[in-house]
């Protein structure tokens, strides 16, 4: 995945480097992973921080998912606001890695949240360049 847009964005005394904008939309979706033992499982979550690299979502549902797991993302269909999506969330299902796991809350033992990469095919997402021809000549 190409990282060569970079927005850096002051936090304080730090600057953080995003390769895309996010947006704050809470909207219900469902993901879906298959655990250790090749079960199929799913949880229904908000989404919290979309962009066009990933997502951040909210799981309320006793769901653990480990770190690096790849699970399918679905914006469900009866929620408003898809205009604002990244047209990938659009079409239907993502294929995401979990890249960051939320801290565990008490009442539950289960993390609050995931962080979602998008995992996309990378000639998508490649700039076009243009490169010059080299043209035959006679010696």
């Amino acid at each position: 995945m190409s990282c060569s847009v970079i927005n850096p964005k002051p936090l304080g005394k730090f600057v953080t480097q995003r390769s895309a904008e996010r947006v704050n939309l809470s909207l219900p979706a469902r993901i879906t992973w298959k655990d250790a033992s090749g079960a199929v499982r799913f949880a229904s979550v908000m989404t919290r921080d979309v962009s066009e690299a990933g997502v951040f979502v909210e799981c309320e549902a006793g769901a653990a998912i480990p770190l690096f797991r790849l699970v399918h993302l679905q914006i469900e269909r009866s929620a408003g606001g898809h205009q604002q999506l990244p047209t990938r969330l659009r079409e239907g299902r993502v294929l995401s890695a979990v890249w960051r796991v939320a801290p565990c809350r008490r009442s539950t033992g289960t993390p609050s949240g995931y962080a979602l990469r998008f995992l996309v095919d990378p000639v998508q997402t490649a700039p076009v360049v243009q490169t010059p021809t080299l043209e035959a000549v006679a010696v």
